[in-house]
């Protein structure tokens, strides 16, 4: 299981209803399959799958016809088994996440194996329907939670029929895993978000943990504990509020206003600039034959540090960057957090971008102007921070 700090469960097993073929006790895999159709959705793409499936299965290892039935049409199949060969029915468990889409980038999901994953863990393919985690928690903590896999050896006479039990071992049940999530603020920073594109962190600024981190809209990770339909999936891509992509940690934007303080922080860690030091802000600023706005038509008038900060003045930032330099704000920059990744156990963390003049002239060939600088200062040009970083950076300041 999954818990936040508190003890709330976020990540679950329930029971799971299936039924198992084992295509050497069956005289004609197809026929049966075409027999427990009749008894149970089954499509004609899953029959292909099932008969793939059969032809890789190690000798008398079942194979997973159909899984998440409901009780009545697994009852169906319970009382038409002897007319079955090789069909079996067992309760195993299927991955179950009680808050859905309000953790599904956090916990992620769980799928079935695939062929590359098969290559490099060969004893996955005997446990029918096995799944690993794919996203999340459920990818980065994936050995701790599924546990191992027990063993029945048995004899059986001709007919497939077990005689007796030659040896057995144990299972053994994976293991917790408890997150420094509150799930009281997650719900609250959801319910924020509510039919928007965005994300929260919240950080505890004493040691770091993450309290909450949302990535809005989210989705539904029960959906694929099973087989993802066709139509989920192509809903979940085509939507342009991506509620695929992770944009906590994944996605990158502009930092803009909120980068001003780490532009005073370079000014006053160089001596570029003191807090009483004053710039006259009148609406914009002229460099060379291009003009760079302030955010406020008409202007802030004679503004020092610590009211620029408050009024996020433009002007005063164009002028803070030009006099510090960028080599000296990059390297500010860095010192609280920008452009690097902090090791969250979540998969797929970015590192965003701090330009400088040796990026300018690596990735476009081009050199560092002062225009470059200007919009640096105010947190727009190049500059690319993930919401985490954000949210670090302003818990370091």
């Amino acid at each position: 299981r999954v818990y936040d700090r508190t003890g709330v469960e976020l990540a679950n097993t329930t029971q799971n209803f299936r039924v198992l073929l084992v295509p050497e006790q069956a005289k004609d895999v197809r026929a049966v399959l075409e027999q427990l159709a009749q008894l149970i959705p089954l499509s004609q793409q899953r029959v292909e799958r099932i008969l793939r499936d059969a032809l890789r299965s190690k000798a008398f290892n079942p194979v997973l016809v159909a899984e998440g039935l409901d009780w009545e049409d697994f009852a169906k199949v319970n009382i038409n088994a002897p007319d079955l060969p090789g069909v079996e029915t067992d309760v195993g468990e299927l991955r179950s996440y009680p808050f859905g889409p309000w953790l599904s980038h956090v916990l992620g999901y769980v799928a079935g194996v695939t062929d590359k994953d098969i290559e490099k863990q060969p004893e996955l393919l005997s446990l029918p329907g096995f799944r690993i985690g794919r996203s999340g928690v459920e990818k980065a903590a994936d050995d701790a939670l599924r546990g191992k896999p027990g063993a029945l050896q048995v004899e059986v006479n001709a007919h497939g029929r077990t005689i007796r039990e030659l040896g057995r071992r144990e299972g053994t049940a994976g293991q917790d895993v408890v997150l420094s999530l509150d799930m009281e603020v997650q719900k609250l920073a959801q319910e924020k978000l509510a039919g928007q594109s965005g994300s929260i962190v919240v950080m505890d600024v004493t040691n770091g943990e993450i309290i909450s981190i949302v990535s809005a809209p989210g989705f539904d990770p029960n959906a694929f504990t099973g087989t993802v339909s066709p139509t989920i999936w192509r809903q979940l891509n085509e939507d342009e509020l991506k509620p695929l992509l992770n944009k906590a940690i994944t996605g990158i934007y502009p930092p803009g206003s909120t980068y001003k303080p780490i532009v005073a922080m370079a000014a006053l860690a160089s001596g570029a600039m003191s807090p009483k030091q004053r710039v006259h802000c009148s609406g914009g600023r002229a460099l060379g034959n291009h003009f760079f706005h302030c955010w406020k038509r008409g202007g802030h008038g004679s503004v020092d540090m610590h009211t620029a900060i408050k009024q996020s003045c433009d002007v005063y930032f164009y002028e803070c960057a030009r006099r510090t330099g960028i080599e000296a704000i990059a390297a500010m920059s860095r010192k609280f957090g920008l452009g690097q990744t902090f090791g969250l156990e979540i998969p797929g963390e970015k590192s965003g971008l701090m330009p400088d003049p040796e990026w300018k002239r690596r990735a476009r060939n081009d050199a560092w102007r002062d225009g470059d600088t200007f919009n640096v200062g105010i947190g727009q040009g190049a500059v690319l921070t993930t919401p985490l970083q954000l949210c670090v950076m302003t818990a370091r300041l």
